[in-house]
């Protein structure tokens, strides 16, 4: 006997009405704060950004400071980033359709993974700059860094500020985030270097200051590039352990062995799994699959899961090693902790649990 159900669990406090049973579908992805919301606060940001940044070029080339056109430099990016994720915003909301059965979720992935890749093209050519001008420094007008620096610094807090409140679960939101982050840390430095120039006349502060903005970026850069990584590659989420979910799967009453088991992400927020689950002959398979998903839930936060459930076979195959129930069986299979007896096998011990059930006969 076999039976195999596909399931979801819905968000907690989500009405609706049953799904029949054995069969439901739910994501549970939402966001804390709307998708519109998240909208206004990264126009406002955007408008913050373009503004200042044109008045930041025309110093920093009157000043000849690298720091300010780095900053503006920078800038720019922020804007690109901002406008990268309002667009991804927008494609990622279109339902599905067609070949595309999630959407088009991880065009936020693609704008996140963008916005990591500019700010390490940035900080490499700051790099290049920044050591060319410690070596042979231009002068430079401290005075006009000073001011457009502390300036800086006022629009980035309230750029910062406005996309602190947006939701930064979002892979996209974060990528643009960081962006007037470390151009909030840019003006910082180029503020203290105007000042080192004008107490010291020291020019070569300037190159420093490039220096420290670059190893932000790479750092962040770097981050991103990272965690959308991730994503694309399909592996789990951070802090998410397939090894442990079979194993606490495994263990579950009437649970005999979970394999093919994968979790991925579909897009930030967004972690699915799916796994083929065994149990013993004769065991409910819907309660089995609602314990499983219960605990994914409650233990990992997955709501969105495709459960395959069967009944082991109460007689095993012949190399015993997995094959009867799937003819490609990716991964390890977790059983469960149970002792089998002599000789004895996962479906053996299914059958030998299975109250009233008749012992398995050796094979001829």
């Amino acid at each position: 006997m076999t039976d195999l159900h596909t399931s979801g669990l819905h968000g907690a406090g989500e009405p609706g009405p049953p799904a029949p049973r054995g069969h439901g579908h739910g994501h549970g992805h939402g966001h804390a704060v709307s998708a519109q919301a998240d909208r206004r606060y990264l126009t406002g940001a955007l408008a913050l950004i373009v503004v200042f940044m044109a008045a930041e070029v025309v110093v920093g080339v009157i000043a000849r400071s690298l720091a300010l056109i780095s900053d503006a430099g920078h800038m720019l990016t922020d804007a690109f980033a901002i406008v990268f994720a309002l667009v991804a915003m927008r494609i990622a909301a279109r339902p599905p359709r067609g070949g595309f059965t999630y959407g088009l979720k991880r065009a936020e992935i693609v704008s996140a993974q963008l916005n990591g890749i500019t700010l390490l093209l940035l900080a490499a050519y700051f790099v290049y700059e920044g050591v060319h001008r410690l070596i042979a420094p231009p002068q430079v007008a401290g005075g006009y860094m000073l001011a457009t620096g502390l300036a800086g610094i006022a629009v980035n807090l309230a750029a910062t500020w406005l996309l602190r409140r947006a939701d930064r679960s979002s892979l996209n939101v974060e990528g643009a985030f960081q962006h007037i982050l470390n151009d909030l840390y840019a003006f910082i430095a180029t503020t203290a270097a105007g000042a080192v120039i004008m107490a010291t006349g020291w020019a070569r502060a300037d190159a420093v200051a490039a220096l420290v903005v670059a190893a932000l970026m790479l750092k962040a850069g770097w981050g991103l590039v990272r965690d959308a990584g991730r994503v694309f590659m399909e592996a789990a989420p951070v802090g998410v352990s397939p090894a442990e979910i079979g194993r606490r799967a495994a263990a579950l009453p009437h649970v005999v062995e979970v394999h093919d088991l994968h979790v991925w992400e579909v897009t930030s927020g967004y972690p699915a799994m799916s796994a083929h689950v065994l149990v013993v002959p004769g065991a409910d398979c819907h309660a089995v699959r609602q314990a499983v998903e219960h605990l994914l839930h409650d233990g990992y936060g997955i709501r969105h899961t495709t459960l395959q459930v069967d009944h082991a076979p109460a007689e095993p195959s012949a190399d015993d090693s997995g094959a009867f129930h799937c003819a490609d069986p990716h991964g390890p299979a977790h059983r469960s902790e149970d002792p089998p007896p002599p000789g004895g096998s996962p479906a053996r011990r299914a059958s030998a649990a299975r109250p009233g059930a008749p012992a398995p006969q050796p094979a001829p």
